[in-house]
């Protein structure tokens, strides 16, 4: 309990020490004047010192400067513990030139004033000459006494440095009470023995710090001040007078009176420090924060005035180096405990040491995926997006953890396709959003940049009818993307699968036609640099709770330059709907996009697939059958039974028309997806279209005899919307 007491006793006085500085100058005045601290009884200004005390502070063009009084002593230190006053002087010098012309001489003076209280002093100083022709003397200024040395020499061999034995330097001491002096420089030769390395002779006063040396007789031809020591006290009275007269400097409690020669000086009692001449000047020292300040072994506890020292528990003594020590003693229950409490903290410190190792494997091999699944490609795409200027959408990093919690770590209760691409779980966040999460299927670098192309191009589209990429992870084995949730599928699932066909209107079918349309025109004419999808399917093309439709799945498109009309690749992209020309030639451009679109609107129009394997050949390919019925005037055979009933024949037969005209196997006949999307939403508004009063041509001539040729060329292995699955390697030019 003693133990515990003295730890808060400590804790108090430290607090307090703290909470109260000590005071250096009388309240209300400067403390400072420049670098240099002015402590009481010195002050500047009146009522800031006490009488001969006074320091002016002057501001010059190096700052400001502090002097005794009034007068041109510039003051450098004050020290109250050891009463002293360090300030500059000038030195006097004799300089002749090589023919034994005296050309630079003074004999500078110094007075301290009329005040008793400050002196030089004659511990602390010395008096100095430097030359080799040298006599110097110092005088008193009341003529009371002349002293003074002499210094000869013809070379430097026998200069001895660090000492003023007489041979280029000489030194004496000065006697007590010293207060005004004059110092006088005389030469036996001119210096003309000597003129090659001692041209000069210098003399001052200086305190103990000075060491001479040979180069001194050169290079204090620049130097005009010398530091000198003074040491002052207060009064004229001992300490013991001071106290029965009332007149004692020190004020201050826990402080202590000292005799000096003229009167006293007060400094603050042990355990305490600060300034002795102010009320509540002296502040108690924590010893325990230097050790150099206390003599314990081990705790130390600091006191008012002092400080204790204690042993460790479970040890003896009084804890002093200079006393009885601490002594150990063998602690049984110490040893038991402490063994006990080893083993539990090897235990902790085990599976500490396991959990870090194995949370570091796993930070690794996120790491690792992280690099595998393009992350350093995509930071390259981020950073290069933001040099563009490009930051119109903000997607989030999702971690591995959040989507396995979405997913129910990706039960496949949750799956909602599968395909050639991967497959698409449906998961909740915690702030209860409903996601579409795709977990791609990546082996090469070249899928790993598709992938890549995807998040970026995504991530810089920004429109009603593109489906929106919230996010991506690429901490997992196989990369993840988490898009905005379509409730209602896709396109292909409403006008294909069994129960679902006829179940979309035909206003409903124009209206997402003409929405993915405008989708498609603002990819390639809206945005900063042209986007071609290069996979526009009905599967691509999704739906949500409203039937809005909205255009997915980018992993194969591809970012157009504005000054390039066309570029080109590996063939890439779905059975069926793939572009004659691109598949021949390896250049897509924007009308390979229009193409494919041209087969969805085939497929809205007759609920057909575009390839239909379980079909006889000449039926097998949507569009070969759809241009031969345009081609023989038999639209009706292939129109769906629902569009059929509820559309009027002009009108179906100007979509079927356009449809047409996106189909045209040279590219350059066919429309732009600006043009699609303006017709479509006209026709969508008025069954009078300005394409209804035209003409209905022949609907398809020569050219269209070898556009069925290609369309019947292809030999495909699978049913439904499959996926090209192999690159056709092509002469391209790069």
């Amino acid at each position: 309990m003693a133990w515990q007491v003295a730890v808060l006793l400590q804790i108090l006085v430290r607090l307090s020490s703290a909470l109260a500085a000590a005071p250096m100058a009388q309240p209300g005045c400067r403390a400072k004047c420049g670098d240099v601290k002015i402590p009481y009884p010195f002050g500047i200004g009146p009522g800031c010192f006490l009488p001969g005390f006074d320091i002016t502070c002057n501001t010059t063009t190096n700052g400001s400067k502090a002097f005794i009084g009034h007068g041109n002593i510039e003051v450098l230190n004050i020290s109250l513990v050891d009463g002293l006053l360090k300030v500059k002087h000038f030195i006097a010098h004799d300089c002749y030139d090589g023919q034994g012309k005296r050309v630079r001489h003074n004999n500078p003076w110094m007075q301290l004033g009329r005040t008793r209280s400050i002196r030089f002093s004659d511990t602390s100083n010395r008096f100095v000459a430097i030359g080799c022709d040298t006599i110097a003397y110092l005088i008193d200024m009341d003529h009371k006494f002349t002293t003074g040395c002499a210094s000869m020499c013809n070379n430097t061999s026998f200069v001895t440095n660090g000492t003023c034995s007489g041979i280029g330097c000489c030194e004496i001491g000065i006697p007590k009470g010293l207060r005004a002096f004059t110092v006088e420089l005389h030469s036996y030769h001119n210096h003309s023995n000597c003129s090659s390395f001692s041209p000069c002779s210098y003399a001052f006063l200086t305190d103990t710090s000075f060491r001479f040396n040979a180069s001194d007789f050169l290079s204090f031809e620049n130097v005009t001040m010398m530091p000198a020591t003074l040491e002052w006290d207060v009064g004229n009275k001992t300490c013991e007078e001071a106290r029965e007269e009332g007149g004692s400097a020190c004020v201050a409690k826990n402080s202590e009176c000292y005799n000096s020669t003229n009167g006293h000086r007060c400094n603050c009692s042990q355990g305490y420090e600060g300034n002795p001449y102010l009320r509540d000047g002296c502040q108690d020292i924590d010893e325990c924060r230097d050790p150099q300040k206390n003599q314990c072994v081990s705790h130390c506890i600091n006191t008012i005035g002092s400080y204790h020292c204690t042993c460790p528990r479970g040890m003896r003594g009084d804890g002093r180096k200079d006393g009885s020590r601490c002594t150990t003693e063998f602690p049984f229950l110490g040893v038991v405990l402490g063994a006990g409490s080893g083993f539990l903290f090897l235990c902790a410190s085990i599976s500490w040491l396991y959990w870090i190792l194995s949370k570091r494997r796993l930070i690794k091999l996120k790491e690792k995926f992280f690099q595998q699944n393009g992350g350093l490609l995509l930071q390259h795409h981020i950073s290069s997006s933001s040099d563009d200027g490009r930051n119109d959408s903000i997607m989030r990093i999702f971690t591995s953890e959040e989507l396995q919690r979405a997913t129910n770590n990706y039960d496949e209760d949750c799956i909602i396709g599968q395909g050639g691409f991967g497959t698409v779980y449906k998961g909740t966040l915690s702030d209860q959003r409903v996601v579409a999460i795709k977990k791609s299927k990546i082996a090469a670098k070249g899928e790993i940049e598709q992938f890549i192309n995807e998040v970026v191009l995504l991530s810089t589209i920004n429109h009603k009818n593109v489906v929106k990429l919230l996010g991506c992870c690429l901490e997992t084995q196989v990369p993840l993307l988490v898009f905005e949730f379509m409730s209602n599928g896709t396109l292909s699932h409403h006008i294909h699968d069994q129960g679902r066909r006829g179940s979309l209107s035909l206003e409903n079918r124009l209206r997402i036609a003409a929405e993915a349309a405008e989708a498609l025109a603002y990819l390639h004419s809206s945005v900063s640099t042209p986007i071609i999808h290069r996979d526009v399917k009905s599967t691509n093309i999704l739906l949500d709770d409203s039937y809005t439709a909205k255009v997915s799945d980018f992993g194969t498109s591809r970012l157009v330059p504005f000054d390039r009309n066309c570029l080109t690749s590996l063939v890439r992209g779905t059975i069926g709907y793939l572009d004659p020309e691109y598949f021949q030639s390896g250049q897509f451009t924007d009308k390979s996009d229009v193409y494919s679109f041209g087969v969805v609107l085939v497929e809205l129009l007759t609920g057909e697939k575009a390839l239909s394997m379980n079909k006889s050949e000449e039926h097998r390919s949507l569009v070969k059958r759809f241009i031969s019925c345009m081609s023989e005037g038999g639209l009706r055979e292939i129109l769906d039974d629902r569009i059929h009933r509820e559309g009027s024949m002009e009108q179906l037969l100007a979509v079927a028309k356009l449809a047409e005209r996106c189909l045209r196997l040279n590219g350059d006949e066919r429309p732009t997806m600006k043009e699609v999307a303006i017709k479509l939403e006209g026709m969508r508004t008025s069954t009078n279209h300005p394409w209804v009063g035209e003409e209905i041509e022949p609907l398809l001539a020569e050219p269209l005899l070898s556009e069925l040729a290609f369309y019947g060329a292809g030999n495909t292995t699978s049913d439904g919307n499959s996926s090209y699955s192999e690159f056709v390697p092509l002469n391209i030019t790069k």
